[in-house]
């Protein structure tokens, strides 16, 4: 751990002294004594051509947020409603060729790279094709849906080292969360030891004709839906996979003939004892961090030093929120002759006082103490000078992260760079939605070195037969709806 990991707030205003030379030269470094940045605009011969499968819920907004990148084209769309393909169309405005079929997508020599939008049911299999048509791939998460998928791709991949293949966690290209992560290996919070992360709904997801995420046949609910992106920040965050997994899960509200939870409740443990705790309701939409100004989700990152209350934005209406609290100096209570009472029940103990949270100020905050400053932004600066006195510093997040993950990706696609959320973080992502699942079905303790023999023995034909009984059960259910609408 770092040394003087846990400062008090004594120590922030000493070293808010102390390191206002380096926090100068940290501005500069940062670009911060320079001239806004000019958004360079790349001429078509640079731009990705792409084609999105799936231009539904999450494609349709995908292709929202990639008018605002520039080093992509979207050149194809591939959905079996052609409704949802005329609204794309006119969202991305290149005048992408249309396709019902994705594999007359993937046969498109115009198409460079796809993104994977269709439900998850059918990721694996879509993520297979187009690696082997030579297109680089860009897939939603959770990577796969059945413990089979984690082991046939991770034996895939490997045959195709010039394709990119990256996994829609956004948060791990969030200027805001790298900062979190910064916080955590340059010891500002200390020993970190635990994270909550919540994600409350009211109402979530609601029975809206059909909504394959409702059914255990194409869907892996809350775990996968929502629980995935938390998971890999506690990943990420802990550098590693937990060790096992229990929990409960409920289906008690929506009595609308789903087969999906809605609610689950998680504990994970990590190795030295680390711990993920984790909530996802659908009946009330409380966020109980960050001062109550932000509703539905969010993570809180404790360690022995200090803990991080953060949640992500999207760009626009709703920016990045992080609160940084400082760890109070131990209180031990002694007797009259300074030695520490006997323990004994129902003992009293002396408590620290209350906590302030310290906004983490970006980049783009002024540095300089004002004697007109309110307290609060002295207490901004103050907090942010420290930070930068350790080297912990970053710039706004001004762009939505799911922006920043696509211009990455066809940016990687040129370079053949390797993406932050990579294979193997999808299939650790997809593994921990498995066997969350697993735990809550059976009622016990799941661990993690089971994934090694869970689907091993699945064939490919039956791998492929699976596939062809859920896709007609889908297709059926889409007839249906549209016959009743």
């Amino acid at each position: 751990m770092p040394e003087n990991s846990n400062p008090t707030r004594r120590d922030v205003v000493k070293a808010a002294g102390v390191a206002t030379a380096a926090a100068t030269a940290a501005v500069a470094v940062a670009g911060l004594d320079r001239a806004p940045a000019i958004l360079k605009v790349h001429a078509a011969s640079d731009q990705m051509k792409y084609g999105v499968i799936g231009v539904g819920g999450r494609g349709g907004y995908l292709l929202k947020h990639l008018t605002k990148v520039d080093n992509g084209r979207c050149a194809a769309i591939c959905d079996l409603d052609d409704a949802k393909m005329d609204k794309a169309s006119a969202t991305i405005g290149t005048s992408p060729s249309k396709y019902k079929d994705y594999r007359e997508l993937l046969a498109d020599k115009n198409v460079e790279a796809v993104i994977i939008a269709v439900p998850l049911f059918a990721h694996y299999q879509i993520t297979k094709d187009a690696l082997q048509a030579g297109k680089h791939t860009f897939c939603e998460k959770s990577l796969v849906f059945k413990p089979e998928e984690i082991h046939a791709l991770r034996a895939l991949v490997p045959q195709y080292p010039k394709q990119v293949l990256q996994v829609g966690l956004q948060r791990r290209y969030s200027k805001f969360y790298q900062l979190a992560k910064d916080l955590v290996d340059k010891g500002a919070l200390g020993d970190v030891t635990h994270i909550h992360a919540l994600w409350h709904r009211n109402p979530g997801w609601v029975m809206n004709g059909f909504n394959w995420r409702l059914y255990r046949e194409y869907s892996g609910g809350l775990a996968a839906e929502l629980a995935s992106h938390q998971v890999d920040i506690a990943d990420w965050i802990f550098g590693g996979s937990p060790e096992f997994v229990i929990g409960v899960g409920g289906l008690d509200t929506w009595k609308d003939g789903r087969d999906v939870f809605d609610n689950i409740q998680l504990i994970y443990q990590y190795p030295k004892g680390r711990k993920l705790t984790y909530s996802a309701i659908s009946t009330n939409r409380h966020l109980p961090i960050l001062n109550n100004t932000r509703p539905e989700f969010g993570e809180v990152i404790m360690g022995t030093a200090g803990a991080l209350e953060i949640t992500v934005g999207d760009g626009e209406s709703t920016m990045p929120t992080a609160l940084w609290y400082l760890e109070p100096e131990k209180v031990t209570a002694q007797k009259a002759d300074g030695k520490a009472p006997a323990t004994a029940a129902g003992a009293s103990y002396a408590l620290g006082g209350s906590q302030k949270a310290l906004p983490i100020a970006l980049a783009t905050d002024q540095l300089k103490i004002d004697k007109n400053d309110s307290f609060l932004e002295r207490e901004k600066k103050h907090a942010q000078r420290w930070l930068y006195g350790k080297g912990i510093m970053a710039d706004d997040e001004d762009r939505n992260p799911v922006e920043t993950q696509m211009e990455s990706f066809f940016n990687d696609c040129h370079t053949g760079g390797h993406p932050k959320a990579d294979l193997e973080i999808g299939l650790r992502d997809s593994t921990a939605v498995i066997l969350s699942n697993l735990c809550m079905d059976q009622e016990r303790r799941v661990y993690f070195k089971e994934i090694d023999t869970l689907g091993a023995n699945v064939t490919p034909q039956q791998m492929a037969a699976n596939l062809a009984a859920s896709q007609s059960s889908y297709s059926k259910s889409l007839a249906a709806k549209k016959k009743v609408s």
